[in-house]
């Protein structure tokens, strides 16, 4: 993979997970990391930290503001951030429905909205959207995940065509279940089952996902544009 070096960052919900170690590879790439999370943790003294709530317009703009004034530009935004507030249709509430959506979907727009005029300025940008293979063939007890995750699919699509004019790639990157907090959480038998599922037969690893982030960004995938890449181990066929 190439260097990185002189390109700058963000990655949304990237104090923990997928995102921490996306931050840290690109870190490793020789990029100048910034993350954006509510709660920005103990991260490494390279990564720069910023509290950020991605639900809300101002608190992004008021970011992006900040990360222009000290780096001078935007080269690459991973919408990585993404919560799930599960339950069957009929238990799930209204407030469970809202939270998801508002932080998986919302919150993509409102970061996207936001650096997007700067990348525009530039003629360059590299935009890389996290569904889940939950967006592509749905999962029980997901109804608000699932149609976050779609959502993100359809916006990628037009973004695509509209900023690819403009010297921006607009992608998506569909996780399938990976090690992290959240799948740990899962019941035992029902994890067995989806590894039974798996062709390549484990869960993946954040490295998986962060490997495809860093190719995303980086110019050889420069012609790559409007793509769902599955990073399931080949759960959906």
């Amino acid at each position: 993979m190439s260097s990185l070096k002189d390109k700058v960052v963000i990655i949304t919900g990237g104090a923990n997970g997928i995102g921490r170690v996306s931050a840290e590879a690109f870190a490793s790439a020789n990029a100048t990391v910034v993350v954006w999370d509510l709660k920005t943790g103990a991260l490494p003294d390279e990564i720069n930290s910023y509290s950020v709530d991605v639900r809300n317009s101002d608190s992004v703009q008021k970011a992006t503001k900040t990360v222009i004034e000290r780096f001078g530009k935007i080269d690459v935004l991973i919408n990585n951030a993404g919560i799930t507030h599960d339950a069957s249709l009929l238990k799930m509430s209204g407030q469970q429905w809202r939270d998801v959506l508002d932080v998986n979907l919302t919150g993509v727009f409102n970061c996207t909205k936001s650096v997007a005029p700067h990348m525009i300025s530039k003629k360059f940008g590299r935009i890389i959207n996290t569904s889940s293979v939950v967006g592509l063939y749905g999962n029980y007890g997901q109804t608000n995940y699932a149609a976050s995750k779609a959502g993100v699919i359809g916006m990628t699509k037009v973004w695509a065509r509209e900023l690819g004019p403009k010297g921006i790639t607009v992608n998506a990157v569909a996780p399938g279940f990976i090690a992290t907090e959240m799948v740990k959480t899962i019941p035992e038998n029902v994890l067995s089952k989806i590894l039974e599922k798996t062709p390549v037969g484990r869960l993946g690893n954040p490295d998986d996902v962060a490997h495809i982030y860093l190719f995303l960004a980086s110019e050889h995938a420069s012609f790559v544009n409007g793509a769902v890449i599955s990073v399931d181990g080949g759960y959906v066929g």
